[in-house]
This record gives C-alpha cells, structure tokens and sequence, in this order.
C-alpha cells in the first residue's frame, strides 16, 4: 500500500536551536524550514521533521541511521565538526568507535543534542 510513498522520518529536539546547528552545520543537511512546531532538513531525499518538543525522553536505542560507502571518512569528518562516537561496554569497536558485526557491516553511534541515538552503516 505505501511501498510507492515518500518516506518522511520523524524525531523530537526539545534544543531547537543546538539541533538546527547540529542536523546543519555537524551533519551537512539541507534545511528546507524552520517553523514554530519543527526543523525540517533534506536527508538525501527523504524528510527529516524534527518535531519542536517541551521535553524528550531518550530511549537506548537508534531513531536515525545513514548508510555510507566508507565509514573510516564519515567517522573522520563527525570527528572534525566535533561529533563523537557512543562506546558501548559490551561491543568490541575499534579506536574510532567502529563496531564490525559478524556478517562484516561496519557501524558507529552517536547522539545528537537531545541525546537520540543516530547510527552510520557500512554495509558488509
């Protein structure tokens, strides 16, 4: 039934103005609007609408996730727009923070400032 409809994702910031400079200026999304009830960004094609919010409860587990083709480069450029990858006891991740998982897809994890979780995927 929706297998030929626009995606649109959905996530809530309670920092309106940290996680415009975050999606924009840390992440490189295009932001298509700024209204009173949401932050809208241009994600490849898909729609982010980051939902204007009086609070946000963090939850432990990803709400957004990219893949990429090299994830040693993306984890060097967050690096450089000071984004830092999460660390997780029970995952062996290499010094960049980059778990390989058994069947070789590479991920990492980080949080923006409302403290959702975000993912970067090479595939395997």
């Amino acid at each position: 039934m929706l297998e030929n409809s626009t995606l649109v994702a959905f996530i809530a910031t309670a920092k309106p103005v940290e996680s415009l400079a975050f999606y924009k200026e840390s992440l490189g999304l295009a932001v298509i609007e700024d209204t009173p009830f949401a932050l809208v960004f241009n994600a490849n094609g898909t729609t982010i609408r980051i939902q204007k919010v009086a609070s946000v409860i963090s939850v432990p587990y990803t709400v957004l996730g990219w893949t990429v083709s090299d994830i040693a480069a993306t984890v060097q450029q967050l690096a450089a727009s000071g984004v830092e990858c999460e660390r997780f006891d029970n995952l062996p991740q290499d010094s960049s923070g980059i778990w390989e998982t058994p069947d070789g897809a590479k991920v990492i994890w980080f949080k923006d400032p409302d403290e959702n979780m975000l993912s970067v995927t090479q595939p395997a």
